[in-house]
């Protein structure tokens, strides 16, 4: 019994510490990412993952427009397109 426990113990034991250490902190990077996904409104400035800065102009359920320069060109990007939400601070 004790050789058995001597085996299984410390695999599980590294399997809780790269739970802790790899699997959960994930689960919370990809529910916030999803809440900031699905918060995502009309006139927020937003980051793309390829780097493109813009204003959001409309939301669908799987894409939005958005303007990204001076003269108003408009992109249609999926949301899992997404990168990051800039938050403004207004005055």
């Amino acid at each position: 019994m004790e050789a058995i426990l001597s085996l299984v113990l410390p695999f599980a034991l590294m399997f809780g510490l790269m739970y802790f250490l790899l699997i959960l902190p994930e689960k919370k990077r990809t529910k916030k990412y999803n809440e900031m996904i699905s918060a995502i409104e009309k006139n927020d400035e937003i980051i793309t993952r390829g780097g493109i800065m813009g204003r959001v102009v409309i939301v669908e359920d799987d894409y939005v427009v958005i303007e990204s320069s001076a003269e108003r060109t408009k992109l249609k990007i999926s949301k899992s397109g997404i990168a990051t939400k800039v938050n403004k601070v207004e005055e």
